[in-house]
């Protein structure tokens, strides 16, 4: 018995670690301005950010990039009532926009807009992982022009309300102890971020009586023997 709840949970490690390329990277919802930009430790490493992001509010972010670098990022919803039409659009801009330092004449090599121009509610994507399905929006991939720290912001021009994740980067990143640390946090963080709090009400549930479960038969057993 105690070699097949091993032997399970190996299984699901293995078999779920493969489809989940981003590593979330979480955060306490102060990103609010440019001074209290969310950092963004490796643009080119494939990362995932969760937010909710309220009438007329901004989130804010940063990363430092080297002149030629792909930068790669894009925005998906999930799927649930009420975000159907919600597409926030994605602002990239310099550090020289941002401190008002030898801004140039033509206002694209500082500052580009990204907008989703699809159909809505958009095509849909199942993510194994944490069992969630999204609308995919807008992709961004150019190539970074000069040295320097760029500032993303994320706006609904609608002012309208709702959730969105930002994925940066597109290198997957994990080791070994990432399978037993940072992916349980990520599934947990999911899970909430969709609002199936039934899921983490049952894996709780799971957690504590498996546990049991094999004291119980630990115990049974010298019990027997006695």
């Amino acid at each position: 018995m105690n070699k097949i709840i091993i032997l399970f949970f190996l299984l699901t490690i293995i078999s779920t670690s493969p489809v989940y390329g981003h590593k979330l990277i979480s955060h306490d919802d102060s990103h609010r301005d440019f001074d209290s930009a969310l950092v963004i430790p490796d643009h080119k490493i494939s990362w995932a950010i969760y937010e909710n992001l309220g009438a007329s509010e901004t989130k804010f972010y940063t990363f430092d990039a080297k002149e030629g670098d792909s930068f790669y990022a894009n925005i998906v919803i999930p799927n649930l009532d009420g975000l159907e039409n919600y597409s926030p659009s994605i602002i990239l801009m310099n550090d020289e926009m941002f401190s008002g330092k030898n801004i140039s004449s033509d206002i694209e090599s500082n500052i580009q807009k990204f907008l989703y121009e699809g159909d809505y509610p958009g095509n849909e994507f199942y993510e194994p992982f944490g069992q969630v399905t999204y609308w995919e929006r807008q992709e961004v991939k150019i190539t970074i022009p000069a040295d320097g720290q760029y500032f993303i912001l994320v706006l609904d021009e609608k002012n309208q309300s709702g959730k969105y994740s930002l994925a940066i980067g597109t290198i997957e990143d994990f080791s070994g102890s990432d399978f037993f640390t940072i992916l349980p946090k990520a599934w947990f963080d999911t899970k909430l971020f969709v609002n199936d709090y039934l899921s983490i009400v049952i894996s709780i549930f799971i957690l504590i009586g498996i546990p049991t479960l094999l004291f119980i038969i630990i115990l049974r057993k010298k019990i027997f023997k006695k």
